[in-house]
């Protein structure tokens, strides 16, 4: 815009204060509209609810249910929420707090000795509430805009989309824009942005494109040392000072393009590198002369430049230095940057660069809960405080409030127990400076002051921020992270160098095991520093995987530091009962604690760990749960991992539960995450409302589901014609000693045509001399990986399957077909399955041929009970059917003839509509079939079906399947006397009461036995 306008603009707004600022604000920002050359907002709707609109209507519930009609000052969807500054004289539309002083001698910039401006805060918390009361469907948007009509405009921006914590952007210097400002073609390039594309202006996403490139130059230049034998440990080191002197240039802690042009003099001539790089480093190191920039520099001391040991380099390695110098390292996002560069120097983890790693988003996500809220709830007492103090006049006392807020807070802990590269401690420590600003622009509102610069002031720094790690080279990075972040905000906010030593030897990574401390004596749990909060991303490892991965002596040492736990637990839990302890332990400081673990943490081995101190006498409680969410960054040919989120609080209290609604751009570097939330009691499987957990497995269910075989040897399995071989040769597949195999796969998708060799009940002896074809195949195909298995049963009993089910033969012997479930599945679909087949460890078997029992479980009373209580699993994210928690417990209804009959005959023709069309159509699947029965049941018509559903719709007559279902789930509701309507929540609280009261039936004696005349007398009670 030519300058003339915008000097007309400022000119004509600048001073504009008082009464007339309410009555001008829409003229005002029409005009500021203009002069960014942003579309003015709309007219308003007869119902005001424009997306881009003044006087929008937003609706607050209140706590009696009413609703209070609110207005938003201006409004555009998916950009901002603006309020003006409410200072309308009283008696007017919008009420002033408070009258104002005199107005300033210079219009335009206000001083520092200005009366601390109340009416601003307040209509930045306003514009927060209004965030929360936007309409569903309309996500919050990244920036809170405060407007004080001819004087400025205050930014706040929160790019996680969860409407909480709206932070000053881009930091307490430049978060205030007065009118002069817009002078600057930045500063209006900033506005307009905010205006139409605010998620331009998320730092996250060049900071993450400027990381990954200068991650992927490191990773060549080590690939290359590596070859030519330099040891890895060596290589990491000498690149960590190489990356830190290139950021130091970028801030100007050495003199700006210093070391880029060094490193062209020796790309030229590669021989001045070693000597002239390792001068510079021992300079940095005592603050002397360094003769390649012919100036003295300053003292960085810490622990980087202590062993400057300089590797030789060629014209080509020092090539792809200068190229990763010539980046503005003040871009650099340390949130992913440690992650990266572990990975670009460790070979192993080279070829997945870039591909799987945490989006800064995600852990923010984690840190705000666990850290920055509870300190956030602290900010707003002392604000509210301080503002009752100023409003007597006592401006003295209202200083002090802020100020000592302003020391509680830079002395705040925060522990990360398995920090590996820093990326949670970097994340909390901008969060947390982010706050520390807002408290300093108080304190200088009111005339206080900020201290001394640099770490010599009483400021938020590294102290503060404590790891534990295992691994010495991520613990290096944790500590380069942590120093790059800091000296980043330090340069943006305060602007020169800091104090020396530039760098301090803090000690706050500690280099250790947080859950083993092995030497003299036991073994035992390591001390943990003391803390205000922690919060961290444990190692994922599954309880079953921990002596394969860790090997057995250190399991084996691990359950004995750890006796009370279940040794089925994750390894995740470990580091969770340990934080829950200290929580709750007689004069901790401890306040928060928040994990993130694998999604399993729901299913049963790991929910003993929650529920154990959850039921304590000194209990914890869930304040926020998200049970299940996508973590590192999507690859091409791999899906994100799937993780749960936990914060925990001592004592018994509600929480928020927040469940994901949408997921999109998983793959890139600002994935978009919706969340929905739920407050109330969280129950250890991480739902709100009826807990599943409390019920309990009842006796009439004993003895009849399993999970299938586990081979542990992938040459029981072999092709149809060679079992066809067989029963030519020794009649193995009449003598049910090779028989058909089916697999979850073969269930949701297409079968695979596989058999599996079967020899339980038999010995070696009886094999060799009856079917000596299938011995010589294992002692050729299985053995030899047996021989090398821990367990001495699998060594020994080599010719059997590693868990071949004995509890479940009895069960099944005499049926001529079994109920059959995929354990880990997107749809929870029940079918039979013939006696013949032998189902694999991933399909849970139940042992009845009776339809109205296959009608039960097929129904939606028992799907929403399966998801409730089993979970989900893993990367594909899908429920899990556990035998322990979704059948034993699950109480069955007590039908009528009539109605069992009914039951009976609609599950018998949805199993024949299901085998009838897949028999038909070979490329139709049961996943394909209940995708578009979903898709259906979430509104789509016919229509509305890709080209590839409408084939699915066809093909599998899927309306027909739908109905069935729907007559199906209207017969089980009427048998159990509920109405079919009934919402999930009231579905499982019924069950969950039926649960309670079968088993005190069962407790007098009564037993109602699914099967009795299997199950009566095995699993009856003693008289």
């Amino acid at each position: 815009m030519a300058s003339e306008a915008i000097e007309a603009f400022i000119a004509r707004w600048q001073g504009r204060v008082g009464g007339q600022e309410r009555a001008n604000y829409a003229l005002f920002l029409t005009e500021l509209a203009d002069v960014l050359g942003a579309p003015r907002p709309e007219p308003a709707s007869v119902e005001g609810d424009n997306d881009y609109v003044f006087e929008r209507v937003v609706r607050e519930t209140l706590r009696d249910g009413s609703v209070s009609h609110r207005r938003i000052d201006l409004y555009r969807r998916g950009c901002f929420v603006l309020e003006a500054k409410q200072s309308r004289w009283p008696g007017t539309t919008k009420a002033m707090v408070e009258e104002r002083g005199p107005a300033p001698a210079t219009p335009g910039r206000r001083g520092a000795d200005k009366a601390w401006d109340v009416l601003m805060m307040n209509a930045r918390n306003q514009a927060e509430r209004y965030v929360r009361w936007l309409p569903e469907g309309h996500e919050p948007p990244p920036f809170v805009i405060v407007c004080d009509v001819g004087h400025c405009l205050e930014l706040y921006a929160n790019f996680r989309k969860d409407g909480k914590a709206y932070d000053q952007f881009p930091d307490r210097q430049g978060f205030r824009v007065y009118l002069e400002d817009l002078r600057r073609p930045e500063i209006r390039d900033r506005l307009a942005r905010a205006w139409s594309d605010p998620q331009s202006l998320d730092p996250t996403r060049q900071a993450a494109r400027v990381t990954r490139a200068i991650a992927g130059r490191l990773a060549a230049v080590s690939r290359q040392l590596e070859t030519r034998g330099h040891e890895a440990e060596e290589v990491a080191q000498f690149l960590m000072r190489l990356l830190f002197t290139m950021f130091a240039q970028s801030v100007e802690l050495i003199p700006k393009g210093a070391f880029s042009a060094l490193l062209a003099e020796c790309e030229a001539d590669p021989a001045l590198f070693e000597p002239m790089v390792g001068q510079l480093w021992r300079a940095m190191d005592t603050g002397d002369y360094a003769f390649a920039l012919k100036r003295r520099v300053s003292r960085f001391n810490g622990a980087f430049f202590k062993d400057p040991v300089v590797i030789p380099l060629e014209a080509a390695d020092i090539a792809e230095l200068r190229a990763a110098a010539a980046f503005d390292w003040r871009e650099v996002e340390p949130a992913i940057f440690g992650a990266l560069l572990e990975k670009a120097l460790d070979p192993a983890e080279r070829r997945s660069l870039g591909a799987h790693y945490t989006p800064r988003a995600y852990v923010e996500r984690l840190v705000l809960a666990t850290v920055i809220e509870p300190l956030r709830a602290d900010w707003a007492a002392a604000l509210g405080a301080a503002e009752r103090l100023r409003g007597e006049g006592r401006i003295a006392q209202a200083r002090g409030v802020v100020a000592a807020f302003h020391r509680r807070l830079c002395s705040t802990r925060v522990l990360d127990p398995a920090c590996g590269t820093g990326n949670f401690l970097y994340v909390t420590l901008e969060m947390m400076k982010r706050l520390e600003g807002e408290a300093l622009e108080a304190l200088a509102d009111l005339g206080g002051q900020e201290g001394l610069s640099g770490l010599e002031g009483h400021t938020v720094d590294l102290r503060q921020l404590l790891g534990l790690e295992k691994n010495p080279r991520a613990a290096s990075i944790a500590e380069l992270v942590l120093w790059i972040g800091y000296l980043q905000w330090h340069a943006r906010t305060r602007g020169g160098a800091p104090g020396e030593p530039i760098l301090r030897a803090f000690g706050n990574i500690t280099v250790g095991d947080a859950v083993l401390a092995e030497g003299d004596g036991p073994p035992r749990r390591p001390d943990w520093p003391e803390a205000e909060f922690i919060v961290g991303n444990p190692p994922f490892i599954g309880g079953k995987d921990i002596r394969e991965r860790l090997g057995t002596r250190y399991a084996e040492a691990l359950w004995a530091a750890h006796p009370h736990m279940n040794e089925s637990a994750d390894f995740v839990m470990y580091w969770w009962d340990r934080a829950a302890e200290r929580l709750t332990a007689d004069g901790t400081p401890l306040r928060r604690f928040g994990f993130v673990t694998t999604n399993s943490i729901s299913q049963l081995f790991q929910r003993r760990t929650l529920q154990r101190h959850m039921e304590a006498e000194r209990p914890v409680a869930l304040v926020m749960a998200i049970p299940d969410h996508p973590w590192t960054k999507a690859a091409p040919d791999s899906a994100a991992v799937r993780i749960a989120m936990t914060v925990a609080e001592a004592g018994a209290k509600d929480g928020a539960l927040r469940r994901v609604t949408r997921e999109d751009a998983l793959d890139t570097d600002a994935p978009t995450i919706e969340l929905a939330e739920r407050v109330g009691r969280i129950n250890a499987d991480l739902t709100v409302g009826a807990d599943v957990t409390k019920a309990a497995a009842l006796r009439a269910n004993d003895g009849l589901c399993c999970p299938g075989v586990k081979l542990h040897g992938s040459g029981f399995i072999v092709a149809p014609a060679q079992a066809l071989a067989w029963e030519e040769a020794c009649g193995a597949v009449t003598d049910k000693r090779v028989r058909p195999y089916l697999g979850g796969r073969d269930l949701t998708a297409r079968p695979r045509d596989r058999f599996v060799i079967d020899l339980l009940g038999v010995d070696e002896a009886e094999i060799r001399r009856r079917w000596p074809e299938l011995y010589q195949h294992l002692l050729a195909t299985v053995k030899p990986e047996r021989d090398r298995n821990n367990r001495a049963t699998y060594r020994d009993q080599w010719w059997l399957h590693g868990e071949p089910r004995r509890e479940l033969r009895p069960a099944l012997e005499g049926l001529p077909r079994f109920i059959a479930t995929t354990e880990t599945a997107k749809h929870r679909v029940f079918q039979f399955l013939d006696a013949a087949v032998l189902p694999d460890n991933m399909v849970v078997a139940v042992a009845s041929d009776c339809a109205f029992h296959l009608g039960v479980l097929s129904s939606r009373i028992h799907v929403l009970w399966a998801l409730a209580a089993g979970g989900r699993q893993g990367i594909g994210n899908d429920p899990r059917y556990s035998k322990s928690r979704c059948f034993d417990p699950f109480p069955f209804p007590v039908a009528t003839s009539g109605q069992q009959a009914l039951i009976a005959a609609l599950a018998e023709e949805i199993d024949g509509h299901r085998r009838r069309v897949l028999g038909a159509r070979p490329r139709l699947t049961v996943t394909a079939l209940y995708n578009v029965r979903e898709r259906l049941r979430a509104g789509a018509r016919p229509g509305d079906l890709t080209p590839d559903e409408r084939r699915v719709f066809d093909d599998g007559l899927v309306l027909l399947l739908d109905d069935l279902h729907d007559r199906l789930d209207r017969a089980v509701a009427a048998a159990y006397g509920w109405p079919a309507e009934a919402s999930a929540e009231e579905a499982l609280a019924r069950l969950v009461a039926l649960n309670w009261m079968r088993r005190t039936e069962e407790a007098r004696g009564r037993n109602r036995w699914l099967r009795p005349e299997h199950q009566a007398q095995r699993f009856a009670p003693p008289a």
